[in-house]
């Protein structure tokens, strides 16, 4: 299979076109389509591509030994190789997996200054190196923060133009149900996407085979690629600690009440022991972290319960992946996601609000069953988002609209398993859908 566009092809298109640019950081976890994605940008852009990565070439680490001026790392980089050649203007230096050799952002404001040369860095676990990379280049840099495959580039893998995502905005928009043809082949691509989750190896894979066969080996791969990063990386903190809070998520996720626990991680867990765990693994990219509000209202930030917190993880193919072996055949074989049904869809959405730039918050009212998964806002509303594995009503969202208590809230959005509907201030969408709500939030007139 060819290269799976991506959307930040678009962003480095952009990045190019400005006559002002500064050298690029991309970050992301392991294996989201990095390398594959600046490579294919670089053959079609320059003349000239100079790539050192430093986990398989560790012998570049000695390239700052003169300084960090442009013009010395050039020389050492062509001493060390001399048939690679830089052209002034037609040149890009991409140096990969940094997070193996930081001091290489020294470089950055040297490179901007000379301006003949276009660099972009890469590499994953950038979150953990981050403060000592943001702290030597500041001001000398534009960052990129990349991610898995979202289900909209999961759709152009599978050959889906933009109209038909047009199509699907439209939808949204007038509040006009899908098809029947149309909400089956959506809802079976989407649960396709939530099974492999958004990794292109294991998207390529699957659309060449047609078939999940390998998927489930690949998912395996990566998570052990993951664990191993964490005891290679984790410095000045308890590597097992940190793995037992990583292997501890999928059961949390399956508990009615999903606020993380550290009980559910060792016997006798408490928050103190395993400070840091949870930021490290946010840094990491393996998680995404959803903040409880201490009240549902604007602002959202500066308005969070610092001790409660959900824990999702950042694809949700990992997820499926990590669960037991007759929950994959249940999954796989008989599209049945039994317990864990919940679990999966809001994973998913968290997923999907934090691929469109969202922050993560939800309501959990203390001594109450009114509680809210997430929260996102127009321009001076406050909406919330439920995620419902079956049909009922969405009692919270109700009591939050109509209470006169809860002033920023006038209307609300809830994703399911069915179709387009609006009634009583709530629009209903299908889980297919969401990744399409930010569009659908600047579009519409509904919240305004």
């Amino acid at each position: 299979m060819g290269y799976l566009v991506r959307k930040a092809d678009a962003f480095l298109r952009e990045w190019k076109k400005n006559p002002d640019r500064k050298p690029l950081i991309i970050k992301g976890a392991r294996q989201v389509g990095k390398t594959e994605t600046i490579r294919t940008f670089a053959r079609e852009n320059y003349k000239n591509v100079i790539e050192i990565n430093f986990i398989t070439e560790p012998s570049y680490k000695v390239i700052v030994e003169e300084g960090f001026s442009a013009e010395h790392i050039i020389k050492l980089i062509s001493r060390i190789d001399p048939t690679k050649h830089f052209e002034e203007n037609e040149t890009l230096i991409f140096f990969d997996e940094i997070q193996d050799f930081p001091e290489i952002a020294t470089a950055l404001k040297f490179f901007k200054e000379n301006g003949k040369y276009d660099v972009i860095c890469s590499g994953s676990l950038l979150g953990v190196q981050y403060q000592r990379i943001a702290s030597i280049s500041v001001g000398y840099k534009t960052d990129y923060q990349m991610y898995s495959m979202d289900f909209e580039e999961f759709l152009w893998a599978k050959g889906y133009s933009e109209e038909a995502i047009s199509d699907m905005l439209c939808h949204m928009l007038e509040g006009v149900a899908f098809s029947e043809a149309e909400q089956m082949i959506f809802s079976n691509l989407f649960l396709e996407y939530c099974i492999l989750g958004g990794m292109p190896a294991i998207v390529s894979s699957y659309i060449e085979r047609e078939t999940f066969e390998g998927s489930l080996d690949l998912q395996h791969q990566l998570l052990v690629d993951y664990e191993n990063d964490i005891v290679k990386y984790a410095q000045g903190l308890d590597k097992a600690k940190i793995l037992s809070v990583y292997r501890s998520i999928p059961a949390q996720l399956a508990k009615e009440n999903k606020k993380f626990q550290y009980s559910k991680v060792s016997k006798g867990g408490r928050s103190k022991n395993y400070m840091g765990c949870v930021e490290w693994l946010k840094d990491a990219g393996l998680i995404n972290v959803c903040e409880c509000l201490q009240f549902p209202e604007l602002p959202l930030k500066g308005n969070v319960d610092e001790s409660k917190y959900k824990v999702y993880i950042s694809d949700t193919g990992l997820l499926v992946a990590s669960l037991d072996d007759e929950s994959q055949i249940d999954l796989r074989a008989n599209k049945n996601l039994g317990i864990y049904k919940g679990a999966l869809y809001e994973n998913f959405v968290a997923e999907a609000l934090v691929k469109q730039g969202y922050g993560l918050y939800y309501y959990s009212k203390d001594n109450s069953t009114l509680e809210e998964d997430f929260f996102i806002r127009s321009a001076n509303e406050l909406i919330p988002v439920e995620v419902k594995a079956n049909t009922n009503r969405a009692k919270s969202m109700r009591q939050l609209i109509k209470s006169d208590t809860y002033t920023d809230i006038k209307h609300g959005i809830k994703l399911m398993a069915g179709n387009v509907g609006i009634s009583e201030n709530i629009v209903t969408f299908p889980y297919f859908c969401t990744f399409l709500l930010k569009r659908y939030m600047g579009k519409q007139n509904l919240f305004q």
